[in-house]
């Protein structure tokens, strides 16, 4: 096994997660196998239970893992299916060091930070450096650990000593180490700095880890003299000093290091010559560039509670991207804060509301995705209202599903107090209910979490088409309320569709409107299965409907009986087989304004 470890110095956000799996990437291109770790070194065990405003979107696992958002970067990037083991935290580490401890497995022996902390972190990687994600047996070829933070944190202390370890037990040739680091430029001289970078690898030095290849964060390419500089004061040769500069879009990342002949240094590195081939990257490099030249404008308004942290959504918006490519559309995405279309804030804050529901009516599509509490609810419901009456395309993603029923059960069933018993225990009309396997004591991985199956009740429905007309799907699951079974039977008899149901048939999964352009709702969550080649079908539905080309996709879907997959053309998608089960890309902060496909910065 070969080890790659990416690390990062001066300043946090400058696009770990992205180059780790660029190099994932760029590996994967040259006929080898790959698998990713990242180490999170926070003491909360998983991320589950953290706020979408401190750390970006909970990303969910087939196994029902909550991990940290760079793993729905690795597996889009680089097309695998990670399991919770590998994101790496510290309370991971310290929970099963205690556990052996309260077992006697120490034998009386006084349990340290060095050894035990440190063997335990080297075990767990080698562990499941050996799991394979690709879908073939056998462990990979090659590890990429991304260890989270900045080199110096006192938090990451435990773990860049255990790496060095690490480092010095697999020996030379196994382990190369990518420093990611910031060449700034100050305005007043406009020079490029390398102290900052030095400082950087003199500090990753003296904790016992040497630097092999540097990967450079600035604002245009590194000129000669500069990479000179750096090789000369931080011992790392010129031909391994790469530039990571500003892109248009993060799809060029992977064609940036391939470039730089970064795929050369790093097989060298790990003797890896006569084992890798040259790396093939035509469909990325016509994909980046498609992304790049796309005019023709799609507007999907997302309407949430989180919209201050695009992050928040960061698996919507590539999913949303993804389709977007495929269907040769410009996307665009709108903000809209939920309680920004609530009736209260037309007295308080007349002109946010004004511009929310000019976003809104402005919408080729409506989105209202997971989330979880009461506020902001009323200004969801809104949305999903003024997108049934008005033949608006709509998709609702859990939270966003249930939204959809309660509309419906007060707009059309005339049930004035329909809630969920979420946002009011004791609702009148609970159309939405508790699950009795939840547990409202402990929050952490007590939801329906992972890969569940959904059955079609019928196929002559537009989810099912989409699907390739399946007779059922495997998506990702994570929430603890869902339809009110004893409710269904009216909801259908007034035209609200259940077409998809899991195994049991009582819980409900997809809901859909037949009369209406495309209002589907769904209780699980298609877009951590989104792929740059394989867009999620659903996203993909929406894209083509509310850009007209829905009927085209859905004759040529059902022509082929396939799924649509993305093959990069000089027109819109065209289908391709869809895999069942087996389908920190950060975008640039754009809060309060217009999201554009091409303005995704690189960042961790």
């Amino acid at each position: 096994m070969k080890y790659v470890l990416v690390t990062g110095g001066v300043v946090s956000g400058l696009g770990k997660g992205v180059t780790a799996s660029s190099i994932g990437v760029l590996l994967k291109a040259c006929g080898l196998r790959v698998t990713l770790i990242k180490i999170d070194p926070y003491l909360n065990t998983d991320a589950g239970t953290m706020s979408p405003f401190e750390h970006g979107e909970v990303f969910v696992l087939d196994d029902g893992g909550e991990v940290d958002l760079d793993l729905g970067n690795y597996e889009r990037f680089v097309d695998i299916i990670l399991t919770c083991d590998n994101n790496i935290t510290t309370g991971k580490i310290y929970q099963s060091v205690i556990d052996k401890e309260r077992r006697g497995d120490y034998l009386g022996k006084t349990v340290q930070v060095v050894p035990h902390i440190t063997d335990a972190i080297q075990e767990w990687i080698e562990r499941v450096a050996m799991v394979p994600v690709d879908g073939k047996e056998g462990p990979a070829d090659v590890c990429v650990i991304e260890l989270g933070g900045t080199i110096g944190d006192i938090e990451s202390m435990p773990f860049v000593e255990a790496l060095g370890q690490f480092s010095y037990r697999v020996g030379p040739g196994n382990f190369c180490l990518v420093h990611v680091s910031l060449v700034p430029v100050l305005n007043v001289v406009g020079e490029q700095k390398t102290k900052p970078t030095q400082h950087s690898v003199r500090g990753l030095r003296g904790l016992g880890l040497t630097p092999n290849i540097l990967a450079c964060r600035s604002v245009k390419p590194l000129e000669g003299n500069v990479k000179e500089k750096l090789s000369q004061f931080c011992h790392v040769p010129v031909s391994n000093i790469v530039t990571l500069h500003d892109v248009s879009n993060i799809w060029h990342i992977p064609l940036l290091l391939k470039k730089q002949k970064a795929h050369e240094a790093l097989i060298e590195v790990l003797q890896l010559k006569g084992f890798a081939k040259e790396p093939q990257l035509d469909e990325w490099t016509r994909r980046a560039n498609i992304c790049d030249t796309l005019q023709d404008p799609v507007r999907i308004v997302m309407v949430g509670k989180y919209t201050g942290l695009s992050d928040s959504y960061l698996s919507v918006l590539k999913a949303l991207l993804h389709a977007s490519v495929a269907c040769h559309k410009k996307l665009i995405v709108d903000w809209v804060a939920s309680t920004d279309l609530e009736e209260t804030m037309e007295k308080e804050e007349p002109e946010l509301h004004k511009k929310a529901w000019h976003l809104l009516k402005a919408a080729d599509g409506i989105l209202v995705p997971g989330g979880f509490g009461d506020r902001g609810v009323q200004g969801k419901i809104l949305a999903a209202k003024y997108a049934r009456e008005n033949k608006v395309p709509y998709l609702g993603l859990c939270l966003g599903m249930q939204i959809a029923v309660i509309e419906f059960a007060r707009s059309v069933l005339k049930l004035p107090h329909a809630n969920s018993t979420e946002f009011v225990p004791d609702a009148k009309t609970p159309c939405i209910i508790f699950m009795p396997e939840g547990s409202k004591t402990h929050m952490g991985g007590t939801m329906r979490l992972g890969s569940r199956r959904t059955h079609f009740v019928t196929t002559n429905c537009k989810a099912a088409r989409l699907y390739g007309n399946a007779n059922f799907i495997d998506e990702r699951h994570r929430h603890r309320y869902e339809v009110n079974p004893d409710m269904v039977p009216e909801f259908e008899k007034a035209g609200l569709t259940f077409v998809g149901k899991d195994e049991t048939g009582k819980r409900m999964e997809i809901i859909e409107l037949p009369d209406h352009p495309y209002f589907i709702g769904v209780q699980f969550h298609p877009e951590f299965k989104s792929r740059p080649g394989n867009p999620s079908a659903l996203f993909l539905g929406l894209i083509a409907a509310s850009c007209g080309q829905l009927g085209s996709l859905l004759r040529t879907v059902c022509s082929e009986n396939t799924t649509p997959r993305c093959h990069l053309t000089d027109g819109p998608m065209t289908p391709g087989p869809y895999r069942h089960g087996n389908l920190k890309e950060h975008s640039n902060g754009l809060a309060n304004g217009n999201y554009h496909a091409d303005d995704n910065g690189q960042h961790e």
